[in-house]
């Protein structure tokens, strides 16, 4: 999908949608993902979020700059997602951090990992809803008065481990465009496809990702 990055069975064309962005746009340009997260991936992914293994950033942001290419010749400055201080406490890194941290270095391009705050702990997102889990995101993140002008008009890079329903995604886009952001791109390690409609709340196309998730630009 040009938007959300969703893999297609074959090609559809450069620009073609999936059902869920075709209804409504995300306030994103545009997401991609370096692998789809399944058996393979979810060791690597967990190993690097949960298992202390931080040495593994530098060639995953390799990763990312190969896959995000077309994303990064767009950017002026690369954001992580922020973890809330009380998690970031216990885990000790933001392995979102890390990443931008490393793709910095191999880009040269601007890295800033204060700007976006996650000011409310949420509950873990595991088990819930893809409209469970947008709910639960709403007033997380929010840009500190004196950081709005290291994101005015800039076009940010969004940097996160997985991207599962958007809903983290969508909602840190609308924090940094009401902030003064130009626009917003995502490019993750990984992505969660889903083939089977898991529930009433996913799409009719089976990809598990919520039409609501996209917040409308009016909101």
């Amino acid at each position: 999908c040009h938007a959300c990055g969703l893999p297609f069975e074959f090609y559809l064309g450069a620009e073609a949608l999936c059902s869920a962005c075709s209804q409504t746009r995300p306030l994103f340009n545009q997401a991609r993902a370096v692998m789809i997260y399944n058996a393979a991936s979810r060791d690597l992914i967990l190993a690097f979020k949960h298992g202390d293994r931080t040495h593994a950033a530098a060639a995953y942001a390799g990763w990312l700059n190969r896959t995000g290419r077309n994303l990064i010749q767009h950017t002026d400055v690369v954001l992580p997602v922020p973890l809330h201080w009380s998690r970031l406490f216990h885990r000790r890194y933001n392995q979102a951090a890390l990443l931008v941290i490393e793709l910095g270095k191999l880009t040269a391009l601007p890295v800033d990992t204060n700007s976006l705050v996650r000011d409310k702990k949420t509950a873990p997102q595991g088990h819930k809803s893809p409209s469970q889990r947008l709910s639960n995101l709403r007033g997380a993140f929010s840009v500190s008065a004196q950081s709005e002008n290291n994101i005015k008009d800039q076009h940010v890079l969004l940097i996160d481990d997985v991207l599962t329903t958007g809903a983290t995604a969508a909602i840190c886009t609308e924090t940094l465009l009401r902030a003064g952001t130009r626009n917003v791109d995502v490019l993750t390690l990984a992505r969660v496809v889903r083939t089977e409609p898991a529930n009433s709340d996913t799409s009719p196309s089976g990809n598990g990702l919520l039409t609501d998730i996209w917040l409308a630009k009016s909101e």
